[in-house]
């Protein structure tokens, strides 16, 4: 078992952004989570990503409860997890190179760390994970002079360069056109599958989450509205799952879905 979560439950002050939530996913499983906007995908994975303690219920990750470690066991289970930004904060005046080894920071001595801030010790193995993405030749740009979806990319890069045994991903490619999206999600598909690592990304493109993962999870209000197969998602289950009462014109979802496929 890579993640479990127990009845967990998060708030932002007076909002829940979660409620409830019961969720196992095992190692080295693939699932993306897709739903509305403000439906608490990102509330989900930050959770994961033990970024928030759940204000009710359980987190059991990589076998650890990491809210009942100490902050420095915490911290070090940490470090098995890479977590992919939407907009992944990088300082304008980094360069690219040492915002991919940051990636291993946490797996570093401090003394080792420092020195990269100063000199980058893997240049090669830095180029080597833009190169799959498209952005070896930007190795030593800094990263204000990158686009929102190179800068997607440079996020990924330093989740691959990790090589954390859980990755997850908020809404990766969201910057990107489709050709890049479809690219950097069959990139991360064959390193989870490869290595066995335990994927999970959030997603507003359906047709994106259906083509590249074998598990989908529906999040809406902040609970699960469904947990199933991709081959199981059934066109009516979208419609449900994106209803929106307060627009005036109905909402059309996943267009290329036109066999109704059964429910889970």
């Amino acid at each position: 078992m890579s993640i479990e979560l127990q009845g967990a439950g998060l708030r932002h002050g007076q909002v829940r952004a979660l409620d409830h939530v019961n969720l196992r996913i095992d190692a080295g499983e693939r699932v993306a989570v897709i739903g509305p906007s403000g439906a608490g995908k990102s509330s989900l994975l930050h959770l994961m990503a033990t970024a928030v303690q759940p204000s009710s219920g359980r987190l059991h990750l990589l076998g650890e409860q990491p809210w009942a470690l100490s902050a420095r066991a915490r911290q070090r289970l940490r470090t098995r997890v890479a977590l992919v930004h939407q907009a992944p904060p990088l300082p304008p005046r980094q360069r690219v190179v040492t915002a991919v080894l940051a990636g291993r920071l946490g797996q570093w001595g401090t003394l080792r760390g420092l020195l990269n801030l100063l000199h980058p010790t893997d240049v090669s193995g830095a180029r080597q994970v833009l190169g799959e993405l498209g952005l070896a030749d930007k190795v030593f740009v800094q990263c204000g002079q990158l686009s929102g979806g190179q800068l997607q990319r440079v996020g990924i890069a330093r989740a691959l360069y990790q090589q954390a045994e859980v990755l997850l991903a908020d809404e990766p490619v969201s910057a990107m056109d489709p050709v890049l999206a479809e690219h950097s999600l069959g990139l991360l598909n064959r390193h989870a599958r490869e290595r066995g690592v335990t994927l999970v990304a959030s997603l507003h493109a359906v047709d994106l989450a259906l083509a590249h993962f074998p598990r989908i999870i529906g999040i809406r209000d902040g609970q699960v509205a469904f947990d199933c197969a991709a081959a199981a998602v059934a066109q009516s289950m979208l419609d449900e799952l994106y209803a929106n009462e307060h627009l005036t014109a109905p909402v059309t979802v996943a267009p290329t879905l036109t066999v109704q496929m059964p429910r889970c």
